[in-house]
């Protein structure tokens, strides 16, 4: 068993055993195959690598055609032809009215998924834009050290190469308007995209990001957006009169960034930085108003078509940017809002803020402020992290972009006081006219009580009042947390009913003539809300076609925003081909256009089936999260399957110094989905189905197959099936099988291995685990055998649907590789000779570590116990003779070799392993 197809080969044998022993698993079979080959030697731990590589390069080809396969076609020139097939003839002003506002946003986001090297992104990226093979030699890549500073420099990068793409759209609808209407085109303004970023200016669950790192960040991306500018204006003319002042604005931008990238915490050092940004200075532009209307104009005159098309161009992308790569999102916890509201109006703690007295004290509050200037010195003191954002902006507001809005993001808001708390801050800082206030419903309580928040807080005169002001009403909805503690399916229907609540509460409150703004965050993995079949899935999943019908019979104009998430997202404009490829895909597939006149959809009418199926799938998934089984064995390995990959910590910052037993609210929801990707089950996305429909099959299925809806629910749950395996499950639970352990060697096989399977056996004859992995295995199993019989009476999955046995199996071969290496690393670790209690850390606490996976404290405590460097006697000067020591101490180097390094060896293979489970799920949790 030296290949991958002999693996399989295996692994396919093994399974048919399962016919004959239906308790038989073939995925531990495989691993203790594995294992006895590594311990008896005729496997190295280099020859396991070896085999690791072998698949890692099949994760990531089979990661590139996902990818291209969800963009296709790739080429520019079928993207150009597919964009022409869109446009149409007929009506201009129709044609404008299309064009002339975005078919979507596209926000940036980032958070923990940066799971690739660069190497790999680069690798997959191109084999994706090209079909090429995925290069062997990305696999020598280094992991990227994922700061702060690294999330925005990538996010920068697929921001450019999303406006250059977006140019090339702008540019095929301009001449296409030029050739309809000749005497009309000109007056078209397009602007199909909006792009935005929060990297940076995400303080929802971290204090790591100080204000100046995010002023020092809108900063640099001004210098960027401005040198973009020239470079496209040089190319029309390199003697254009405005280059003039766009190449030395993009030169004062960069100074000023280079001030506020640096340590600020000293007044004199922010004094400076602050008196150069706010200084009166010629090459300080905080408006694009005047170039825009400039470029317009000489377009209008120029007699060249190609110029005045290019001049359109780049007019359109200064419409849409401002003076920034594209717009900003802010984001605070509502927790952090209540805080700083109550130090304004509530000193004594007395007032609560669900309680309708809050509302009306904010509400005579806003009315009765009168905007406070500030400055940096206000910003530098402030100790409120709420106030400081609102400061922050006032900031970049008055001295970086007069002109484009910026979006304030309020994570777990539960109460409409909490937006009137913002909304009295922004007026404070005479900022309310710049400022987008919007809830991000991802609670569970946000998502039960998001209908009556919305029509409590439409309902306030001063909310309305500043919508107007704004033109739209804004909202978030998050599918990360949702997915988490509702489920992915329950998550994605209350997330509708409740855009369906904003449609009626807006049309309710005479706010008709306003856009609703509805900024979807997902992910592009089936556990964090986005759909892995097709882009037409990816864009309609988080807003339906009957969402999106509420707002169009209520004549409300929606402006859709999608989130494009860290490493995962990016690659989607990775290179300029899928850039161009993507937003072809989303011009074909706009989120916000429905045919208000479809026919209806039965699971909307059905609501007696579709309702009683969304409660119990919810009510299954809530008894998971609740249960002691599933949490435990959730974190079984604590982190330790995981990669890092982002600068946002994966535990919540607040239990950083917990117990080694975490609960899953102590786990962010990235890391808690890729954990279920690598225990082999994506609970959150199929567990309940079969459940919900128990005891009424046959409805149910016609039901779903009769509904648009339903056909995309299932496509979704069969996606992710197609993944699972109860059985690795399970698995994972035999790793902690006393008994295991204690006949393993029963029969002389490995006597060599008799000492430490004994150890093993005993220690672990308290240990839970074995018995949790086995009690959620089954239940787990009980559902399934309901799902499939669901599943049976429903037509079957059509071509590229599901991904096929042959990936399934790949990923067993993974698991049980894996598996394996748990094994190798299980058996060294206990046969390490007992060392002192040292640091009140004993033998039994670094064996711990290690059943957790907590490898990297492992090893510092064993390097600690067995030293192999030590002072030496001719270190020293000394004038007094000594005989002793005799000889040279070689200290421990025979337990590093055979113990401590081994053991780092594997934990590595096993981090490589889940990089590749993680690319034939298509992403990283």
């Amino acid at each position: 068993m030296k290949s991958l197809a002999d693996l399989e080969q295996r692994l396919g044998d093994l399974h048919r055993r399962t016919s004959e022993t239906p308790l038989f698993n073939p995925v531990f079979q495989l691993s203790l195959d594995l294992s006895r080959l590594l311990e008896s030697g005729a496997m190295s731990l280099d020859q396991c690598a070896a085999l690791v590589a072998e698949i890692e390069c099949e994760a990531l080809a089979a990661r590139a055609r996902r990818l291209r396969g969800l963009v296709a076609p790739v080429a520019p020139a079928a993207n150009t032809r597919a964009l022409k097939a869109t446009l149409g003839t007929g009506d201009f002003a129709a044609f404008a009215a299309r064009w002339d506002h975005p078919l979507v946003h596209t926000v940036f986001t980032a958070h923990p998924t940066f799971l690739l090297t660069p190497a790999q992104t680069a690798a997959v990226a191109q084999a994706a834009s090209s079909d090429a093979p995925v290069d062997p030699a990305c696999l020598a890549g280094a992991r990227a050290d994922v700061t702060l500073a690294y999330e925005h420099a990538e996010a920068m990068q697929a921001i450019a190469h999303a406006a250059s793409a977006r140019d090339t759209i702008v540019a095929t609808v301009l001449d296409h308007a030029r050739e309809q209407w000749p005497d009309q085109w000109l007056d078209l303004n397009p602007l199909p995209f909006r792009f935005a970023s929060w990297v940076g200016y995400d303080m929802d669950g971290r204090t790591d990001i100080g204000w100046s790192a995010s002023v020092g960040f809108r900063l640099a991306e001004k210098a960027q957006r401005l040198a973009f500018y020239s470079r496209q204006l040089a190319a029309i003319d390199p003697k254009h009169p405005l280059l003039d002042e766009l190449g030395p604005a993009a030169d004062y931008a960069a100074e000023r960034a280079q001030d506020f990238a640096g340590d600020l915490s000293d007044p004199a050092a922010l004094s400076v930085a602050a008196n150069r940004l706010t200084a009166g200075d010629p090459r300080k532009l905080l408006s694009l108003k005047r170039y825009i209307a400039a470029l317009d104009d000489e377009a209008r005159a120029t007699p060249d078509a190609a110029r005045a098309v290019a001049l359109k161009t780049l007019a359109a992308a200064m419409r849409a940017d401002g003076l920034g790569m594209g717009w900003i999102h802010f984001r605070v916890n509502a927790k952090q809002l209540h805080n700083a509201i109550r130090r304004k109006l509530d000193p004594n703690g007395t007032l609560d803020l669900s309680s309708k007295g809050a509302i009306v004290h904010i509400r005579r509050a806003i009315s009765e402020v009168k905007p406070h200037r500030s400055n940096f010195a206000a910003l530098a003191i402030e100790s409120s992290t709420a106030i400081r954002q609102f400061l922050a902006m006032a900031q970049i507001l008055a001295h970086v972009d007069a002109d484009a809005p910026i979006r304030m993001l309020i994570a777990e808001c539960e109460e409409p006081a909490t937006i009137l708390a913002a909304l009295y801050f922004a007026r404070l800082f005479g900022i309310d006219d710049k400022v987008d206030v919007s809830p991000l419903f991802e609670t569970e309580t946000a998502l039960e009580h998001g209908g009556r928040f919305l029509d409590a807080l439409l309902a306030e005169e001063e909310y309305r009042a500043y919508a107007r002001r704004r033109g739209r009403v804004a909202i978030q909805t998050g599918f990360s947390d949702a997915g988490r503690f509702v489920g992915q399916l329950p998550a994605s229907l209350a997330i509708e009913r409740l855009q369906g609540r904003l449609a009626q509460a807006m049309a309710d409150n005479d706010l008709a003539d306003l856009a609703a703004l509805i900024f979807d965050t997902h992910g592009e993995s089936m556990g964090r809300g986005a759909h892995p079949c097709s882009i037409a899935d990816r864009l309609s999943w988080p807003l339906s076609h009957w969402a999106r019908r509420r707002f169009a019979r209520s004549g409300i104009r929606l402006e859709p925003e999608v989130s494009f998430q860290g490493g995962d997202g990016y690659l989607w404009f990775a290179t300029p081909e899928l850039a161009l490829a993507t937003l072809t895909r989303m011009v074909e597939n706009a989120p916000g256009v429905t045919d208000e006149n479809a026919p209806k959809d039965p699971f909307y009418q059905r609501t007696d089936l579709s309702l009683d199926f969304y409660r119990a799938i919810r009510d299954h998934q809530h008894e998971h999260l609740e249960s002691r089984t599933y949490s435990r064995a959730v974190t079984a390995f604590g982190l330790g399957l995981l990669n890092p990959t982002g600068s946002r910590v994966s535990r919540r910052q607040s239990d950083i110094s917990a117990d080694r037993e975490m609960s899953l609210r102590q786990i962010r929801a990235i890391p808690h989905n890729a954990i279920l990707q690598q225990l082999g089950y994506p609970v959150n996305v199929i567990a309940g189905v079969g459940h919900a429909a128990e005891g009424n099959y046959e409805e149910m299925a016609t039901l779903l197959k009769d509904s648009a809806r339903g056909q995309q629910l299932i496509r979704l749950v069969r996606a992710a099936n197609a993944l699972a395996s109860v059985k690795t499950v399970a698995a994972y639970g035999e790793l902690f099988n006393s008994a295991y352990w204690a006949s393993r060697p029963y029969r002389g096989t490995e006597e060599h291995l008799s000492h430490a399977c004994e150890a093993l056996a005993e220690y672990l004859v308290k240990d839970d685990r074995n018995g949790v992995f086995r009690r959620l295995a089954s239940r787990l199993r009980v559902d399934a055998l309901k799902l499939h019989r669901l599943l049976s009476l429903l037509p079957p999955a059509a071509d590229g649907e599901v991904t096929g046995e042959d990936t399934r199996r790949t990923i067993g071969v993974l698991q049980a590789i894996r598996l394996a290496l748990f094994q190798y690393m299980m058996i060294r670790a206990v046969s390490v000779p007992v060392f002192s209690r040292a640091n009140d850390v004993s033998r039994d606490d670094v064996l711990e570590m290690v059943f957790t996976l907590r490898i990297d404290e492992a090893l510092a405590q064993l390097r600690r116990a067995y030293p192999t460097s030590f002072p030496q006697i001719t270190d020293f000067r000394l004038n007094e003779p000594t005989d002793y020591p005799e000889g040279e101490d070689h200290g421990y180097e025979a337990i590093r070799t055979r113990f401590i390094d081994p053991i780092e060896a594997a934990q590595a293979l096993n981090l490589r392993i889940t990089t590749a489970i993680a690319n034939l799920f298509g992403a990283h949790g």
